[in-house]
């Protein structure tokens, strides 16, 4: 692959990571005024009397990939030191604007508290980069592994992103299992439909296993000889994901609650669907993906409000968690209307000599 594609996925990955950064410290983007004061009177006040160390932990680890990919991507022209500082730097740049943008919204408050731990992921993580960025992410080792593991394609970086931003709508607790591109929850439009426990379950089977299918499937094709096991890594690692999100709102106890006879047989359904896909070729594949995708997201969207989903949105909006709210909840919106176009345009080079 040309070096330029390689470039390409480190730019993609600080340039993303920067954006959604953005986006989670400024939700929910609603009621911006000028209040008055000075802007930057957060900076010399006294430190906020309460926190807790998942709010000072969450601020430093927000900031540590950002720096980490920064110093990563520079420092293949400068020093490890050079390199380090100006990565640093440019996470505490981003983090003290972003402070001072929420001087103008509501809902949210600057604290120097948060600009210090955002800082200092921000260099703990450039010092990270500086040092051995390179050996992950340098060129020779990218190719090997976009040569090895992921096949050599038009779009496949691109695809490689969507799967790790798939990763990241399962830590969203008050959404349905691989339920994505819900317009109705972007928009606060209301349910089409009422509760109902029986045609619920079975709305909730039908959403997990053609998602399930989808997102499978999208990594199936991204695999240089399209193994059955890294799907099914990937897929323990989603399940893992959603497991850690209800433990860390809801308590240990809640950790498996999402697994619900509809999610149950939404998951066997799916696997089995996958399984007998996977043997088609890559074209089919897409064409499967994409009819899946689409079925997944016109019933997400048809689901009626599940009251369980809703008490657990209720936790999952309040305090510390409001940053990853407002950062899962758009990308569980997105995610399909940017993989659906993304199915279009992927194109695998030797696709007919691909095996297992």
């Amino acid at each position: 692959m040309a070096n330029g594609v390689r470039n390409h996925l480190l730019l993609y990955l600080n340039l993303g990571y920067a954006l959604l950064i953005v986006y989670a410290s400024l939700y929910p983007l609603t009621g911006w005024h000028d209040s008055g004061g000075d802007p930057l009177s957060f900076v010399t006040a006294p430190w906020p009397r309460y926190f807790t160390a998942f709010d000072l932990a969450s601020n430093v680890l927000a900031y540590l990939p950002f720096g980490f990919l920064c110093a990563a991507a520079l420092r293949g022209r400068l020093t490890p030191l050079t390199a380090s500082l100006i990565a640093a730097t440019l996470g505490a740049g981003l983090s003290l604007a972003l402070e001072l943008t929420q001087n103008y919204l509501p809902s949210r408050v600057p604290s120097n508290l948060d600009f210090a731990c955002n800082g200092a992921g921000a260099l703990l993580g450039a010092m990270i980069g500086a040092g051995w960025g390179r050996l992950v992410l340098g060129e020779r080792h990218l190719a090997l592994w976009q040569g090895h593991v992921i096949t050599q394609a038009y779009g496949a970086d691109l695809g490689v992103l969507l799967m790790a931003a798939w990763l990241m709508t399962q830590l969203s607790p008050d959404t349905l299992l691989f339920g994505v591109g819900d317009l109705r929850q972007m928009l606060e439009l209301p349910p089409v439909q009422s509760f109902e426990p029986e045609r619920f379950v079975g709305m909730e089977t039908a959403v997990a296993a053609s998602g399930l299918l989808a997102a499978t499937l999208i990594a199936s094709l991204l695999l240089h000889r399209r193994r059955r096991l890294l799907p099914l890594l990937l897929l323990l690692l989603a399940l893992m994901t959603k497991a850690l999100a209800y433990a860390l709102i809801a308590g240990p106890a809640a950790a498996l609650n999402w697994l619900t006879p509809g999610n149950s047989q939404g998951i066997g359904i799916g696997l089995a669907l996958w399984l007998g896909a996977s043997f088609l070729a890559p074209a089919l594949q897409r064409a499967i993906a994409a009819l899946a995708l689409l079925f997944a997201t016109v019933m997400v969207n048809a689901a009626p409000e599940n009251p369980y989903l809703n008490n657990m949105a209720q936790l999952w909006h309040s305090g510390q968690f409001l940053n990853f709210n407002g950062l899962t909840r758009l990308i569980c919106s997105l995610w399909p209307f940017l993989a659906l176009p993304w199915l279009m345009i992927y194109r695998p080079e030797n696709a007919h000599d691909r095996h297992f």
